[in-house]
């Protein structure tokens, strides 16, 4: 199941508009932000909207996090919803022994919110996987 997606934009405030309208026919709502400042210098601040189901935060669902474009980059990362924290550190040592890049181990992301453990590596094109297990998804 696909957890979280992050999509580059150039113009925060346009496309947050854009995404909300788009969106809500399906029932997505914006439902708040994390600011980067407070997490690892590598984590930038993001603008989420999600739906019925993740804004509800009753557990599960799907979020779209919007964050501002860096020149050059491809912009696509994807976070997939793992079962344990022992398939996070599993498909980590997969992806890493396929041949993608760290971008960070298998650890808590406790700047997130408190159960979120997760893995990221980078493919051979820059596109970030995240492997992740929140506490708090069924």
């Amino acid at each position: 199941m696909i957890d979280h997606v992050y999509v580059a934009v150039s113009d925060i405030e346009k496309s947050l508009a854009f995404y909300a309208a788009a969106l809500a026919p399906l029932g997505w709502t914006v439902f708040g932000n994390y600011d980067g400042t407070q997490g690892p210098d590598n984590v930038p601040s993001l603008y989420g909207l999600g739906d019925a189901l993740y804004s509800s935060r009753k557990g599960g669902g799907t979020s779209i996090w919007l964050r501002q474009r860096k020149a050059g980059e491809t912009g696509l990362y994807l976070g997939l919803t793992c079962a344990s924290n022992a398939v996070v550190d599993a498909a980590y040592a997969a992806a890493i022994q396929a041949g993608a890049t760290s971008e960070g181990e298998p650890s808590e992301r406790t700047y997130f919110a408190p159960g979120y453990y997760a893995a990221n590596v980078l493919d051979f094109d820059g596109n970030q996987l995240e492997f992740v297990r929140k506490a708090w998804n069924p």
